[in-house]
């Protein structure tokens, strides 16, 4: 598949915090009011699929549409889109470059050219298709979790420099810009907490198939089973299975019960009587937004308890498959190149059900 078969941003595209911030009826009201009215703020990390064109040339032949946007949570992106429009007590922000060009979910690297250098190194010793082992330098991925490659790495040193350089001036387009504007929000609520008191919580929202990809296309190889979602959503505070404290090193990002509340809110909202739709720190823990932001939270907690702020973050991980419906799911069992065209009155229903799960959860406390 040619390049011109992927999604593509245009060359020269800097994205702006207007573009990537979401909330209701913005004709009528400004991010302060919107703001004063939200208890919750929605990032979006991984939402973006489309390709910054710069990097294109860099990409393997074997990338497809579909690999591309495998590797994104690119159903997040039109939920949270659609749940900001309807619900006046969430922001959003929704990250417009893919985890390619850098992942805000990770520790952001000191040098992100030596990091995307030491992984490039690794894929390469490593061979084509090969696992390869990226841990600490994976903010930025030469391979998807699957190891199909996603970019075709220079033979030389200056062109390994080449790469990474783009990838730097490309970051600063995209993902800087929603780090950027994701921690301003975050400090515009903590001021207004501080000021009125209340609650604030941040969501960190994310899906995962339980099925990994082939090299026909098949997303169809079935996860291990410590892997798997459950079949709506996996709820994080880095705690055990009761979002109780695991580890003294690793504290909980949101109170253990307050989490128990939101999930059995989120039972109700989408309307399931399956205790196990919905589980907590299963499988996933929760990664660098929530954790940035619990430890934030936990420096500010003798302040907020004056200032009478409830403060949280939390981690949301939806299974894809049911996000986008069984049969967009079946036909991304299937070998092929494409993606799904995605049902809009589903994702009209979801964001519905994140907004009554919301609901209920305030309504709880």
């Amino acid at each position: 598949m040619a390049a011109t078969d992927l999604d593509l941003i245009p060359a020269g595209t800097v994205f702006t915090p207007a573009q990537i911030v979401h909330y209701s009826d913005p004709d009528a009201r400004t991010l302060d009011e919107a703001i004063g009215e939200a208890d919750v703020l929605v990032s979006a990390p991984h939402a973006g699929a489309a390709i910054p064109e710069e990097v294109a040339e860099f990409l393997a032949p074997e990338l497809t549409r579909r690999l591309q946007y495998d590797f994104s949570d690119v159903s997040t992106a039109s939920v949270v889109r659609r749940w900001a429009e309807i619900d006046p007590r969430i922001v959003a922000v929704v990250n417009p470059h893919p985890r390619l060009v850098r992942d805000p979910n990770r520790p952001k690297p000191a040098d992100p050219r030596a990091d995307l250098a030491a992984a490039v190194e690794r894929v390469r010793a490593a061979g084509p298709w090969q696992p390869v082992d990226l841990t600490g330098v994976d903010a930025i991925r030469p391979v998807t979790f699957s190891f199909f490659p996603i970019l075709r790495i220079p033979d030389t040193e200056a062109g390994v420099q080449r790469l990474v350089d783009t990838f730097a001036a490309t970051a600063a387009q995209g993902v800087d810009v929603y780090e950027r504007t994701r921690d301003e929000l975050t400090d515009r609520f903590l001021e207004r907490g501080f000021a009125h008191g209340g609650s604030f919580t941040r969501l960190s929202f994310h899906d995962t198939m339980n099925t990994t990809t082939t090299r026909d296309g098949a997303v169809a190889v079935p996860r291990d089973e410590q892997d798997r979602l459950p079949s709506i959503v996996a709820l994080s505070n880095r705690g055990d299975h009761r979002g109780e404290a695991r580890d003294p090193e690793d504290p909980p990002t949101m109170p253990p019960e307050r989490l128990r509340r939101l999930a059995a809110a989120h039972r109700a909202g989408f309307e399931s009587a399956d205790a196990a739709s919905v589980l907590l720190n299963q499988p996933y823990l929760g990664s660098q937004e929530i954790r940035a932001d619990g430890a934030r939270f936990r420096r500010l907690a003798d302040a907020a308890t004056d200032a009478g702020l409830r403060l949280g973050a939390v981690q949301a991980e939806f299974l894809r498959e049911f996000l986008l419906g069984a049969a967009a799911a079946e036909a991304l069992h299937e070998p092929g190149t494409g993606w799904i065209v995605e049902d809009g009155a589903r994702v009209d229903a979801l964001a519905h059900a994140c907004k009554r799960s919301w609901d209920a959860f305030r309504d709880e406390r």
